[in-house]
């Protein structure tokens, strides 16, 4: 038996606390399910399910590296249509990727640098 229910949020921290909740509000539309600028923490997303939130980093030590720790991975419907969505808009994108039979997949980038994938299963074989 585990220990945990489920998961209730993934925290990404941030030191532009302005640009962030702009990218994440305007940028991908996020909707804003709690917010609290005292305490520096926004999370986004819909009753029930797990959420996403940026934590406004207010060391003094220094920020945690971006890239090579936990990913947030969401799914899509078709990572190239995301892709092209999130370029259009001026988001820097890495090309997506695609494993035969098993995932198509792609990463932006927020403002800071932050790295978040996207992943649509790949169709079975036609018949």
């Amino acid at each position: 038996m585990s220990l945990f229910k489920d998961v209730n949020v993934v925290s990404i921290n941030v030191k532009d606390w302005e640009a962030a909740k702009k990218f994440y509000r305007e940028t991908l539309g996020w909707p804003v399910a709690f917010s609290d600028d005292q305490a520096g923490w926004e999370e986004y997303g819909r009753d029930n399910e797990a959420h996403v939130s940026i934590s406004r980093w207010m060391g003094p030590e220094p920020m945690p590296p971006q890239n090579g720790g936990t990913t947030l991975v969401l799914s899509v419907e078709d990572a190239h249509a995301v892709a092209a969505a999130l370029k259009a808009k001026g988001v820097k994108c890495d090309d997506v990727m695609v494993i035969p039979g098993m995932v198509t997949y792609g990463s932006f980038y927020d403002p800071e640098g932050n790295r978040i994938q996207f992943a649509s299963m790949v169709p079975p074989p036609a018949a």
